[in-house]
């Protein structure tokens, strides 16, 4: 079983387990996902912080209009616990069916599986096995057991095989951190565990016994190391990223030949080269960062292939130039996206570049031939919404590319198509949930400026009525982020039960390319709150339910478009559901000590140095704009040691606004209801 999918349904039990880091037990402070009446156990950063909480209290060292955050927390919990407690049957029907429907479709939601040399690499159990090809799923090999290096309810995040079979590199993480765990293992007839590094975000092998890798902290990758395995262990850092805008990653190009130093921030990045060949020669800058400018390089004979939005239009293109002439001058194009044009993945072959691609809210597979540069265009399954390509493909040499596809409502399909021929192929599964009898529509809303947004929507076919069914609205609209269209178990639950679905891919997000992005963020971001506005007024005006029958859900910054609906049309929904969202931007934005806020600043704009964006964020801030008002059944979500979103800006919020809707004395009907889980 997946272990995330074990999590989950942990959850659902109310069996909060122990979650361990290397070979220490630690208590766990387990993030709540969709089950926000499960208690959390508080876990000891927690208690430093009620700690200093104490400690400032007692010192006097604050004024009247201050609190602590620790009693408001307790207080906020207390309180959803009483209003919640009228719901007791409501949720053990809903826990137990939702549970039926994970078990309905475990079987899709497959484990973490690679393919590397005549080997199968996967996850299962709690444990990493070897498989070889054409052999029986019984003479499967174990490589490494979890449990038995004390990381207890874990799941395997990335595998990585060095280029010989002599080691592997496994990243070991639990849902409730941000922190991964990377445990090398020697391979061979007994597999023995060499090593652990700790705070590892990514890392590749350069060679047998050699890898690189970054190290995350305080939320933020600035180092790449480079160590050696065997007799001679040595490790050394061979580079640092200065500007705290930027985040480093490492990636691996599919023929093998270079691995490659990415140094990015929202808007722009620069790539350096470190070939595989002579992995201990300093890394090579391939075209130093113009602001603006994003480019990620690939390699196939001789040559770098540059997938990048230099030059116009301001859509991606991909372009090459050779090793030996890298800067941007050098760069000839090959092919350029259509504007509205979303590209979701890029894989390279021996002879030509699959792109999957998002246009007119439709996904596409575009093969480019790298010896001719002509296209072929081919529309995927109309029902799909996602796609995710297999990990680490077994060669550049394969003329077939392997991928999934899916959708909110459709369980992942896996399909193959086939270079030479362009000719796409459905690998048959052994066993298939049937999936329910689901219509989807594409469609287009009207915003406040003339421009439409796309809208995609779920419901039972042949639904009576759809004005009296119960309308879920779903939004991000944020860093350039596509709406999470992948399969959930608990959206054939929703259909079955009646209700709609429905997904606004406002400005802000990335639905149509970059200048989607561009159209919602910085001093366009109330773009974003039109669109969403627009967005439901149409799917009411439509028949799809009612504003008293309509929900609003999102996550993080999904929460500012969110919270700022609720201030200026809280009649159009009836209940909105929160998690871990960012609320008080403002204050946040102006908070330099904050690990993300430098980095944001390219999203939101800078307050502290310019007083344009500072009236524009405190125009739409949802902490800074509640109003005495009836506002919608709120209920949010959070992490008690969340270091994207801080919990104190979320008390500041719930306690804020409850106070408003008390002092106002409409706490009836809908209107009264406001819960805070943690």
């Amino acid at each position: 079983m997946h272990q995330k999918v074990k999590f989950f349904l942990q959850t659902l039990k109310f069996s909060i387990a122990r979650f361990g880091k290397c070979t220490q037990k630690q208590p766990h402070n387990h993030l709540i996902d969709c089950c926000p009446w499960i208690n959390v156990r508080k876990c000891h950063s927690f208690k430093s912080l009620q700690n200093k909480c104490k400690k400032l209290i007692s010192e006097r060292n604050i004024t009247s209009r201050r609190f602590s955050y620790a009693n408001l927390l307790n207080t906020e919990q207390e309180n959803t616990k009483s209003l919640l407690i009228n719901y007791t049957d409501s949720m053990e029907r809903f826990k137990k069916k939702i549970e039926a429907f994970y078990d309905k479709y475990l079987l899709t939601l497959d484990s973490l599986e690679i393919r590397f040399g005549d080997f199968i690499y996967y996850e299962e159990d709690g444990c990493i096995l070897r498989l070889k090809l054409g052999d029986g799923i019984n003479n499967c090999e174990v490589l490494l057991r979890l449990e038995e290096l004390s990381l207890y309810n874990a799941f395997v995040e990335r595998i990585r095989i060095s280029p010989g079979e002599e080691y592997m590199a496994a990243s070991i993480k639990t849902s409730d951190s941000e922190e991964s765990t990377c445990v090398i293992v020697k391979l061979g007839k007994y597999p023995k565990v060499e090593d652990f590094i700790p705070n590892v975000f990514s890392f590749e092998w350069a060679q047998n016994g050699i890898l690189l890798y970054t190290c995350q902290k305080n939320l933020r990758c600035c180092d790449v190391f480079r160590t050696s395995f065997g007799n001679k262990k040595h490790t050394e850092r061979i580079y640092t990223e200065q500007d705290p805008r930027f985040f480093v990653d490492l990636h691996c190009t599919r023929d093998k030949s270079f691995l490659t130093i990415n140094s990015n921030s929202k808007t722009t990045s620069e790539v350096w080269l470190v070939d595989c060949h002579q992995p201990w020669n300093p890394p090579v800058l391939v075209q130093k960062r113009n602001p603006g400018v994003m480019y990620h390089i690939e390699h196939r004979n001789s040559e770098l292939y540059i997938l990048t939005n230099y030059g116009e239009p301001a859509e991606y293109k991909l372009m090459k130039t050779s090793v030996n002439s890298l800067t941007m001058k050098n760069w000839r194009l090959i092919y350029a996206l259509k504007r509205k044009t979303k590209l979701i993945d890029m894989v390279m072959f021996k002879d030509h570049c699959v792109m999957f691609l998002k246009y007119c809210n439709q996904l596409y597979l575009n093969t480019i031939s790298l010896n001719d540069h002509s296209v072929q265009s081919l529309k995927l399954p109309a029902w799909a919404c996602a796609c995710q390509l297999d990990p680490q493909p077994q060669d550049s040499g394969s003329d077939a590319c392997s991928f999934q596809l899916s959708s909110p409502v459709h369980p992942p399909r896996h399909f193959l198509y086939m270079l030479g021929k362009g000719s796409l192929y459905e690998q048959a599964e052994q066993e298939e949930p049937v999936v329910t009898d689901c219509h989807m529509a594409r469609l287009e809303a009207k915003s406040k400026d003339g421009t439409l947004v796309p809208v995609t929507i779920f419901y039972k076919r042949n639904s009576e009525i759809l004005q009296k069914k119960p309308l879920l609205i779903h939004v991000y609209g944020a860093y350039g982020i596509d709406l999470n269209m992948n399969f959930k178990a608990e959206n054939q639950m929703l259909i079955e039960d009646g209700w709609i679905l429905a997904y606004c891919h406002v400005r802000g997000g990335g639905e149509l390319g970059l200048n989607w992005h561009a159209g919602g963020c910085l001093n366009n971001k109330l773009n974003g709150l039109a669109d969403l506005e627009a967005c439901i007024k149409f799917l009411h005006n439509l028949g799809f339910s009612k504003p008293a029958s309509t929900a609003l859900t999102t996550y993080s910054a999904g929460g500012i478009l969110a919270g700022a609906l609720c201030n200026t049309n809280p009649r159009l929904i009836r209940a909105v559901a929160l998690q871990a969202p960012f609320l008080d931007i403002l204050t946040t934005m102006l908070d330099m000590q904050l690990p993300l806020t430098r980095e944001e600043l390219e999203e939101w704009g800078d307050p502290s140095s310019d007083d344009k964006y500072m009236d524009y964020i405190k125009s739409y801030c949802p902490y800074q704009n509640i109003r005495p008002q009836t506002y919608p059944s709120i209920i949010i979500t959070a992490y008690e040691n969340d270091q994207r979103v801080p919990l104190k800006g979320i008390l500041k919020y719930t306690q804020r606004l409850r106070k408003v809707i008390m002092d106002q004395r409409h706490n009836r009907d809908h209107g009264m209801k406001i819960c805070l889980k943690t």
